[in-house]
């Protein structure tokens, strides 16, 4: 796999915060905004998380094609930006979206619910908070 393009409109005072991996792209995560679900999983090069601040739409880099999509620009499934964050290690981006239609490209609302593993199931003790 090749690196994603480094050229960027992104403001270097964010570009200075962000930590990449070797390809020069950082996770998203994609949320809905008002119910917390978890849509989906991606990736953003500069110029993409640039993208998605000025425009209002999810912009993510594809490392299959090695272009930029913006969701939904094809498939009409359509992510409309509500808040962008960093997480405490800078190597992450929360985008929480206001999902129209399916997240995942199988056409499912999120890419989470289709194969779901077994799991021991945790308790808290109790008194603790």
């Amino acid at each position: 796999m090749s690196a994603a393009p480094s050229e960027s409109n992104l403001d270097p005072k964010i570009a200075a915060r962000l930590k990449r991996d070797a390809d020069g792209l950082v996770a998203a995560i994609a949320q809905q905004y008002d119910t917390g679900e978890v849509l989906m999983l991606a990736w953003m090069n500069d110029e993409a998380l640039h993208r998605t601040l000025t425009t209002g739409r999810a912009t993510y880099w594809s490392r299959s094609r090695q272009e930029f999509w913006v969701k939904g620009e094809s498939s009409g499934h359509q992510q409309w930006v509500k808040s962008v964050a960093l997480d405490c290690d800078k190597d992450a981006i929360l985008i929480k979206v206001d999902q129209v239609g399916g997240a995942c490209h199988t056409g499912d609302r999120t890419c989470f619910d289709a194969d779901v593993l077994d799991a021991a199931v945790g308790e808290r003790p109790a008194g603790q908070s």
